[in-house]
């Protein structure tokens, strides 16, 4: 199978506390974007040096990481999602699962002068830095708008990326529970790993939501995977509270 990679947001709500590391560079993942970091942190005024830290998959704890659940995976899931799971962030750029990171608040749509917009002052130096990680995988793209952003896929050298759209039974995007329903597709992909959209034909989300093979296109640069609910959409959803 071809190496993957799955392309995450972070998540506004976050743990608290830590551990007594702080956080230093050379200390997560992506080291290349550590100049990048300490000016954001500068531009901030921001001293994380004596901030407690903790692993990214830890801190994030909105409905996404919830339901993924990392702690219950099973240690292959695991090991696999320390190679493959990237978290795009405002303050740090991109962060892989056992990256210690002290709390925060910096959306990645954020203007921080003199850096500016955050997205755009990550593009150049988050496309370098994926560069050699993506390359040659099948990118299971993620991102929301404003952390899609902040990189420019059409100069990574990956094999393959795809973006992941959940629409109701008239087709619409269901945008409510979108963090919901990717989180327990990241769980799939971690527990049976793919590379292969049509693979997921059997596999009914959670929620309901299955492959819809007709509207998804998979020719297309990104291809584009659909999950269908049938019928109506429920008022709620499981683990959405």
């Amino acid at each position: 199978m071809s190496r993957i990679a799955v392309l995450l947001p972070p998540s506004e709500t976050k743990a608290v506390g830590g551990g007594d590391v702080p956080w230093t560079p050379g200390a997560c993942a992506l080291p290349a974007l550590d100049a990048a970091r300490l000016e954001v942190l500068g531009a901030l005024a921001v001293d994380v040096g004596a901030e407690p830290t903790m692993a990214a998959i830890e801190r994030y704890t909105g409905v996404l990481y919830r339901e993924l659940d990392w702690a219950s995976l099973p240690g292959l899931a695991r090991k696999r999602g320390r190679r493959w799971l990237v978290t795009f962030s405002g303050m740090w750029g991109a962060v892989a699962p056992d990256d210690p990171i002290p709390y925060y608040r910096l959306k990645m749509s954020a203007s921080v002068p003199p850096l500016g917009r955050l997205s755009t002052f990550w593009r150049p130096r988050l496309t370098a830095a994926l560069t050699p990680r993506l390359r040659g995988r099948v990118v299971w793209d993620l991102l929301p708008g404003e952390h899609a952003a902040a990189w420019t896929p059409s100069e990574v050298p990956y094999r393959r990326r795809l973006v992941v759209r959940f629409v109701d039974a008239d087709g619409r995007t269901v945008s409510h529970w979108n963090k919901l329903l990717k989180g327990a597709l990241v769980r799939r992909l971690l527990l049976e790993p793919t590379t292969d959209p049509l693979e997921l034909a059997g596999w009914r989300h959670p929620a309901g939501y299955q492959f819809d093979r007709p509207g998804s296109d998979l020719d297309a640069e990104p291809g584009v995977v659909v999950f269908r609910r049938p019928g109506h959409i429920p008022r709620r959803l499981p683990g959405s509270g």
